[in-house]
């Protein structure tokens, strides 16, 4: 499956889904407390296993290793509280899908808008939007956590994909790509919308991000 991570995020670039070094994707098995996870900075179109860095996660921190000087995704806690929940083999993947941005930039709100459209709603579950938060930063790092687990209240991932505005999407998966097709499957019916041209005036459609921005 390390190989699949870098395959994703080739796919993911060829999309136009993230520039040359956006995007990131994890992995962690079962049992196991070391993650996987593509480094920062890196060339997204080059990603292959030896690249992946391997995040050791204990009560004391994080202990790394891997290729040269390279560092962790700096959404690595993220990742790791997403993978923390979850105790069977897990991918995550975060990408900055355009159609999915521009419609949470408009208003949209992805769940009830997932909800209308079968194709998604029968294999992908969307949850609540995380509101614009700082990138890397262990407030969008909780609020994505509590948007996956409705506010914190369960003790699992109840979802396969939230949105997070102005930014992107996370999406998780036993492998990365089925995680990427979460994401795929958004992707679609957020291009059909904004093609349509019909605007989220209805309020069940109106995005309502889960918390308070900053």
């Amino acid at each position: 499956m390390l190989t699949a991570m870098g395959d994703v995020m080739r796919q993911a670039y060829e999309k136009g889904w993230i520039t040359t070094r956006d995007g990131n994707v994890s992995l962690k098995r079962s049992g196991k407390r070391t993650i996987y996870i593509t480094p920062s900075g890196w060339r997204k179109t080059i990603i292959h296993p030896e690249h992946i860095l391997r995040v050791r996660v204990s009560d004391e921190g994080y202990s790394i290793s891997g290729s040269g000087n390279s560092k962790p995704s700096g959404e690595l806690h993220m990742h790791a509280k997403l993978h923390e929940m979850h105790g069977g083999t897990k991918a995550v993947v975060h990408l900055h899908p355009t159609n999915i941005i521009a419609a949470m930039y408009a208003g949209w709100d992805l769940q009830a808008l997932a909800a209308e459209f079968p194709e998604v709603s029968r294999y992908t579950k969307v949850g609540p939007t995380v509101p614009v938060l700082p990138v890397t930063s262990l407030v969008l790092a909780e609020a994505t956590l509590n948007a996956f687990t409705d506010n914190g209240t369960l003790n699992h991932l109840k979802y396969d994909i939230v949105g997070q505005a102005n930014h992107g999407v996370c999406a998780v998966g036993p492998n990365p790509w089925d995680a990427y097709e979460h994401i795929e499957r958004l992707e679609h019916i957020c291009e059909i919308v904004l093609k349509s041209g019909v605007n989220p005036k209805k309020e069940s459609f109106k995005c309502k991000y889960r918390g308070s921005s900053l």
